[in-house]
């Protein structure tokens, strides 16, 4: 006994020391970032119940259903096992130890036994599933690709230990009379009658090699995981805690500096502008970086990783991680002469710059920052809340803000904003010419002399950029427009009123020019007293509802699929006429995604007679972009193969031959799509890109036209 005891007692302080100095280290190298946004620890009990559903309840895990499973079962194996370890502690002090009230009851028994032959079965399953999706079998489309394998198998080769110690105490306690069970520990019962014929003497040596083993297998998992990948399992939770809240899609964080938001009108001198160095992330940041798991579900979902571009999501955040761990040192030292003293490589990681040529000694290539559509699928799929469009985004303020370096094309869009006020460069006076043929006049702010919208206008009409100087764009905006008049909804347009509302400046990264245009756009609004305001981009309903709110811009938006299927449901539209033509739907990532508007759209289509819905195999919170987002849609695509060409392909897929959406940017993006794979011969001649609107107008006016354009 006494052997035992300062065996385990020794093994414990030594592990505890090591796992100690380990995350000291983590927690100052956290401390070196900025301060995060106050709202961080805001509205706990939404917090809280983040916990309860993503933590402990796997809600994110359990989409994919057998890896989901498997990881559930070992996180609640982990957690129920705990009291094992409790009985193991006790044993080294007390042969008979058993956790005092229920320790010797046989449910408790039972759910240890339980969750060790789970945890065991869930082994089996990680290991088939790693070997089957290896990277040497499966290139980079194998979701494990770029993560550290040999620290993962190393892992559950541990795990395993802990398990299989357990069993080899267990069963012999059942031998010398020292197990608390009396009953319903089945497993333990198991391997104690295996044990059983090496006599009472040879149980009472495995049982404390067994102890001894089960604690060493802990404490050396312990020990591993703070120094591996596996670092996770300590901060998901916090992760999950600290993470935005409802979500970490929609709006765009602001610009922070020090905790606080830029004031761009009078901006600090001191203000740190996105994100130049490691240490310019703030803790929460830092966190971000080490609850990665590398287990790729972002990869798995990424647009320009699918299309063979060099964006990967999950290699970003491990780049970002280990730049930090191997940039510790240097940031940890007290003074220049401390630094002075660091091994060269520590000096020399110190000195990489954040962001530029992998060649140069880059962390994050160039290429790798601008392939990003912040559609936001590898937010959505995570399952420990890593927000890595936030971070990819303020790596790109600081290359625009403060370096002047971004892709050149977009200095056309950003020319054109500053100039005309849209990325076209039309100007204001182009911003009606949508309404010529349309068989009722289109009410237009001050056109009479209103200071304010009247009364009897229910909706002030966003047009939007696109809706107004757009081709195919304007389609949808008439088609809008006569559903409208048709509903008998009184609606108003601002006309050369309208601005752009600055979201692709600001997901390039442009903060300053989005904060130039926004700003405009609120007082605007504000001014002429719109309450209801309808759009048909996606874009610019994602800015005016959310993100203008962080200019005091507070509107009620509603995108117009939402309001068409009002509409309906309410009987002022009525859409009688069938269209008899097969239809699937593309969610735009700033309408579902982002915003988690997927039901609308697909309830107009549902009420058009004769319409043949065929759904893509990725959709709703799966859907794959257009390619249009984050300023993309402005830019050159020269790596790998076409975004807008691969989600044809899956459109084409379904044998529809309507292709429909709810987005200017995305029928922008699969029309030309469509035209390249009829140029190839890959598209019937009859394939066509439409807006929902256009279908719901065609049924409800009984028209023969075929809606959209080739």
């Amino acid at each position: 006994m006494t052997v035992r005891l300062v065996l385990g007692l020794t093994l414990t302080a030594v592990a505890f020391v090591l796992a100690g100095r380990r995350i000291l280290t983590l927690y100052r190298l956290a401390r070196t970032g900025q301060p995060a946004e106050p709202e961080r620890t805001s509205d706990l009990g939404t917090r809280g119940w983040a916990i309860v559903t993503e933590v402990l309840g796997q809600r994110k895990l359990l989409t994919w259903s057998v890896p989901g499973v498997a990881h559930f079962a070992v996180f609640w194996g982990f957690v129920i096992l705990g009291a094992t370890i409790v009985e193991g502690y006790g044993a080294l002090f007390d042969p008979d130890f058993h956790i005092p009230i229920v320790g010797t009851q046989a449910w408790l028994g039972f759910l240890e036994d339980l969750f060790i032959v789970a945890v065991l079965v869930s082994l089996v399953v990680f290991a088939g599933i790693r070997l089957r999706h290896r990277p040497q079998r499966e290139g980079r489309r194998s979701r494990f690709f770029g993560s550290h394998l040999g620290a993962a198998w190393l892992v559950l080769f541990m795990i395993f230990n802990v398990m299989w110690t357990l069993l080899l105490y267990r069963g012999a306690q059942v031998n010398t009379g020292n197990f608390p069970f009396p009953e319903g520990a089945f497993a333990s019962e198991a391997a104690g009658r295996l044990l059983a014929p090496a006599g009472e003497a040879a149980n009472e040596v495995l049982e404390t090699v067994g102890i001894l083993a089960s604690l060493g297998a802990v404490l050396a998992f312990l020990v591993i995981v703070v120094h591996s990948k596996h670092l996770h399992i300590g901060l998901a939770p916090l992760n999950v805690l600290f993470s935005r809240r409802p979500r970490g899609l929609g709006p765009l964080l602001p610009v922070y500096s020090g905790g606080k938001p830029v004031d761009f009108e009078d901006p600090d001198e001191e203000d740190k502008i996105g994100r130049g160095a490691i240490e310019d992330f703030t803790w929460k940041g830092m966190l971000d970086f080490g609850s990665c798991t590398e287990c790729g579900r972002c990869q798995s979902q990424c647009p320009a990783w699918h299309t063979d571009k060099p964006l990967n999501p999950k290699l970003v955040i491990m780049s970002l991680r280990d730049h930090a761990l191997d940039k510790a040192p240097y940031l940890l030292a007290s003074s220049d002469a401390e630094r002075a003293k660091l091994p060269d490589a520590v000096r020399a990681e110190a000195e990489r710059p954040l962001v530029a040529p992998v060649a140069d000694g880059g962390v994050i290539d160039p290429d790798v920052l601008w392939s990003c559509v912040t559609c936001g699928a590898c937010v959505e799929q995570c399952p420990v809340d890593i927000e890595h469009v936030d971070h990819i985004v303020d790596m790109r303020r600081y290359q625009v803000l403060i370096e002047s370096q971004f892709p050149k094309e977009a200095n056309v869009l950003l020319r054109n904003l500053e100039r005309a006020g849209d990325p076209w460069g039309r100007g204001a006076n182009a911003r009606l010419e949508w309404t010529a043929g349309l068989p009722f006049e289109v009410r237009v702010f001050g056109a009479n002399g209103e200071q304010r919208l009247p009364d009897d206008v229910e909706y002030l009409f966003w047009v939007g950029c696109a809706g107004a100087l757009d081709e195919n764009a304007k389609r949808t905006t008439r088609a809008v427009a006569e559903l409208l008049h048709e509903a008998g909804v009184e609606f108003m347009v601002l006309g050369d009123g309208e601005t752009c509302t600055g979201d692709s400046a600001r997901r390039l990264g442009q903060e300053m020019l989005f904060q130039e245009l926004a700003r405009q756009n609120v007082d605007t609004l504000t001014t002429v007293g719109a309450r209801k305001i309808v759009v048909t981009c996606a874009h610019c309903f994602n800015a005016i509802g959310n993100e203008y709110q962080q200019l005091g811009g507070d509107f009620e938006v509603v995108h117009h699929t939402q309001l068409l299927s009002r509409l309906v449901a309410d009987a002022r539209l009525r859409p009688a006429h069938p269209v008899d033509t097969a239809v699937t739907y593309h969610d735009p990532c700033y309408l579902g995604r982002h915003n988690r508007v997927f039901s609308p759209p697909r309830d107009v289509l549902g009420s058009v007679p004769g319409l043949q819905f065929t759904e893509m195999e990725r959709s709703r919170e799966t859907s794959f972009c257009c390619g249009a987002g984050g300023a993309r849609m402005w830019m050159e695509e020269p790596l790998g193969t076409r975004i807008n060409e691969t989600r044809t392909d899956q459109a084409l897929e379904t044998g529809a031959s309507v292709v429909a959406a709810a987005c200017p940017f995305c029928i922008s993006m699969l029309t030309d799509g469509v035209a390249t794979r009829k140029q190839q011969g890959k598209a019937a001649d009859d394939v066509r890109v439409a807006d929902v609107s256009e279908l719901l107008l065609r049924s409800v006016r009984g028209e023969g036209t075929t809606p959209g354009a080739s």
